[in-house]
């Protein structure tokens, strides 16, 4: 059988999309350049061009990278799930998420990301992510579509709450909104 060999550009796609997760979630799209994306990848920044032609297509292959990571950690979650009832594997998926965001810079690009999701192929790779979780949600847990509308809700909230730095607020209105919430640690 032979073997497939990759080009350089192909082994060097997912290091910049990966620089570009980082640049990306600390500068936003507005405020990171396509210069601190190749300085964050030890290349140039023609090089990061003729990976990437255009800032958009850098933008959406760095969300695709952040989504794949998203979709391994709850596939890992529902995989460790103790209790495989729907709401069981929910909540494991729930967890496995808590603890990948608490590094924040996949929670940010994120947003970052909804903050510019009018940009067709921004929006385009921000809506097929969205796709896959909500996909993976209700094929790995089998719960019912109201639950699994749930698990995306308490997910955008929570990325509300962390974004927001309101998680330890005191304030009533703020502990009603982290009621049941898990964030990370």
């Amino acid at each position: 059988m032979p073997r497939t060999i990759l080009s350089t550009a192909d082994l060097r796609r997912p290091v910049v999309a990966s620089a570009g997760v980082r640049a990306f979630a600390r500068g936003g799209y507005h405020g990171t350049t396509i210069a601190d994306v190749a300085r964050e990848a030890s290349i140039s920044p023609a090089y990061v061009i003729k990976l990437f032609p255009t800032k958009d297509r850098l933008f959406a292959a760095a969300l695709d990278a952040c989504f794949d990571q998203v979709v391994d950690a709850l596939e890992a979650g529902a995989a460790a799930a103790a209790d495989r009832s729907p709401e069981g594997v929910l909540d494991a998926m729930g967890g496995a998420y808590a603890a990948l965001i608490a590094d924040r810079t996949l929670l940010l690009l994120q947003v970052h990301a909804q903050s510019v999701a009018e940009l067709p192929e921004i929006g385009e790779a921000f809506r097929r992510g969205l796709e896959r979780v909500v996909t993976l949600a209700r094929e790995r847990s089998g719960a019912d579509d109201a639950a699994v509308q749930r698990f995306v809700a308490y997910g955008q909230l929570c990325h509300l709450l962390v974004a927001g730095g309101m998680v330890d607020l005191a304030e009533p209105w703020a502990q009603l909104l982290n009621a049941g919430i898990r964030h990370p640690d």
